[in-house]
Formats: structure tokens, C-alpha cells, sequence
């Protein structure tokens, strides 16, 4: 761990107490992560959100007075900095789909080891992917099952959408780095422009607009297993 790393200030939202409290015992339990605020509800997770400007907002998807997928979703514009992490008990399409499309930077399940809440967590604050290769694979085959909308012109440049391809494809910054034969610095570049320039939170959120707007498609990329991938 380096030590000089700032310690990310996140907040749980999880309407079962013993779950909160565990999940919340994991995350204070790293040198660079505080827990700042704890939710009952979406609608207490909203307001914590305005209030504290998380830098990761850990949400739960079946929460009473307000689902995570709107509080997802109004976070996104009170908060637009925070990355919003989903950790759901729930593999399901629809819940996956629908927080990823109001702004989630990932998918984690509740079932996942300490280990993977963690990475996931860290992932989201520096604007990495947090979708398993299963997921990625998924999310972009229901986004082409749905169709896109009309093809626009991109935003993007010839480079960046190389980039985002790739990402959509699940690659890491160093994968993508070593397939184009770019420093993985370069490539932090270009994902923080691609971010910058869609206004977007996270690469997640990028894929999905990319692939509604048609400047990627589906059919095109190369999804590959995690074995696969090793």
C-alpha cells in the first residue's frame, strides 16, 4: 500500500444492520478508507451524498423509501464526483443494467470475498472498470439485444475511441496499454478525457453511452473469458 495514497471517504447504504455494520467494519479497516457516512435508505444515501461528498457511495439495490437505482441516479447530480459502487445480493439483468445506466461504476455481489469488495472500491475511485468479464459481457450483449439509438457523431477521437473499445471489451488500463503500445499513463490520459469530454463518471458509463449512440458495436468486440484472459 503506498503510503502517501489519500484515504478515500466513502459512504454505505445498505438497509439491513448487520450487513451494513459488517461491510462498513471491512472498508475501516484499510489505512486508505473511512467510512464518513452510514444509510438506512435511498433516500437517507441521497442526502448523506449532498452533504458529505463521498468519494464512493456503496449502494444497495432493494432499499426502502428509495430504490439504489434513483439514488443512484440523483447522486450522479448532486454529487457528480462520487463513484457509486452497486452491492446487491442480486444477479439480475435488470438491476444491473439499470444502475449501470444511471451512473454505477460497477456491479458487486454480497456473496463476493472481502477481497473483491475492496479492489471493486478502489477501482471505482480511480475511474477503473468494476464489472467481472461475465457482466461486461452481459450488460453489452442486453444494450445490443435493446439496439442503439441514432448513430451520432462522435465525440471522441480516433485514439480515445480505440481506447474505449478496448475497455468495453474489459481490458485494464495496463492491458490496454500493452495492446496499443501506450504507457499505461497514456492511457489514464485518454480515459480521463474520454470522461471529461462525454461527461461521464466512470468507463462503465462511457461503454453505455458509446454503444447507444453507435460509435461501438457489439458484434465487434472480442469479450473474452476470465480463464481466457489469464
Amino acid at each position: 500500500m503506498d503510503a502517501e495514497r489519500a484515504t478515500l471517504r466513502l459512504l454505505v447504504a445498505e438497509d439491513h444492520a448487520l450487513v451494513r455494520e459488517g461491510t462498513c467494519n471491512i472498508l475501516n479497516g484499510e489505512q486508505d478508507m473511512e467510512v464518513v457516512g452510514e444509510a438506512a435508505d435511498g433516500e437517507e444515501a441521497v442526502s448523506l451524498a449532498e452533504t458529505l461528498q463521498p468519494d464512493v457511495a456503496l449502494l444497495d439495490i432493494e432499499m426502502p423509501k428509495m430504490d439504489g437505482i434513483e439514488a443512484a441516479r440523483r447522486i450522479r447530480v448532486i454529487s457528480p464526483r462520487t463513484a457509486i459502487l452497486a452491492v446487491s445480493a442480486y444477479d439480475d439483468e435488470a438491476y444491473i443494467v439499470g444502475v449501470l445506466e444511471a451512473g454505477a461504476a460497477g456491479y458487486v455481489l454480497k456473496n463476493a470475498p472481502s477481497s473483491t469488495l475492496l479492489e471493486a472500491v478502489r477501482a471505482a475511485a480511480a475511474g477503473e472498470s468494476v464489472l467481472s468479464p461475465d457482466i461486461q459481457r452481459r450488460v453489452v450483449g442486453i444494450l445490443a439485444r435493446r439496439g442503439k439509438g441514432e448513430k451520432t457523431q462522435a465525440q471522441l477521437s480516433e485514439r480515445e475511441l480505440e481506447v474505449l473499445r478496448l475497455a468495453a471489451e474489459g481490458l485494464a488500463n495496463k492491458e490496454i496499454a500493452a495492446e496499443l503500445g501506450l504507457s499505461p499513463r497514456t492511457v489514464q490520459s485518454h480515459i480521463r478525457h474520454i470522461l471529461n469530454k462525454l461527461s461521464v463518471a466512470s468507463r462503465v458509463e462511457a461503454v453505455v453511452l458509446a454503444i447507444r449512440s453507435g460509435w461501438i458495436r457489439p458484434e465487434e468486440l472480442e469479450l473474452s473469458s476470465d480463464d481466457e484472459r489469464n
